[in-house]
């Protein structure tokens, strides 16, 4: 199923408006298409949902974690410490159009502001969206050079004297989490190689 045909599958469940379905996910399709999205684009949700679905059965909202994986980036600004909080306004925004229940919107949100800073719910479907997001770190060595190239040149307004230390401090703060992944799941498949890939993309900056 293609992005597209999951997200209007989900919107179904709360409307029958298929123009108000359609405009939502051409908001939607605009924003992870912006010129400058080089990692942060529908790639990485394809990529998201691919992870999510090998653990379905161990998520106790799909519909909701699907809305949080659609939204979670879809602003994103280089310059901006706040795109989560946007993309969560954003979220609650669209899905009010929908009718969705007010609490369901508010779990969907507090999904999205969990992806600022990766720090163990208590909720067990946000664990599992935070692993996803950051599945990519657990990857080959080839894939996530990739990544890191990708990243670079998200943030290519920035010269290395500004942009490495930067990206230094995101890798030292994943290290020093307890577990950079908080699901078992996610833990076995892809602790080890994530803190070898963050380690050796360390090692090249000095």
């Amino acid at each position: 199923m293609n992005l597209k045909e999951r997200f209007s599958e989900n919107c179904f469940l709360f409307t029958e408006d298929k123009s108000l379905v359609e405009g939502l996910w051409s908001d939607i399709e605009k924003k992870y298409t912006e010129k400058g999205r080089h990692y942060h684009n529908l790639g990485h949700l394809e990529h998201m949902f691919a992870e999510l679905d090998a653990v379905r059965n161990k998520i106790g909202n799909f519909t909701a974690i699907s809305f949080s994986v659609f939204y979670h980036d879809v602003i994103y600004e280089a310059t901006s410490k706040a795109n989560e909080e946007k993309s969560a306004e954003f979220a609650a925004s669209a899905l009010r159009k929908l009718n969705m229940p007010h609490d369901a919107i508010e779990t969907i949100s507090n999904q999205i502001t969990a992806t600022k800073y990766h720090q163990k719910s208590d909720d067990p479907d946000t664990n599992y969206l935070l692993d996803a997001d950051l599945s990519i770190l657990g990857k080959n060595h080839q894939t996530y050079i990739e990544y890191t190239r990708k990243i670079r040149k998200e943030y290519s307004i920035y010269p290395d004297l500004l942009y490495k230390p930067g990206r230094k401090k995101v890798l030292n703060h994943f290290l020093a989490l307890e577990s950079i992944f908080k699901t078992e799941d996610f833990r076995v498949q892809y602790e080890g190689k994530a803190r070898e890939n963050i380690t050796n993309e360390l090692k090249g900056f000095h």
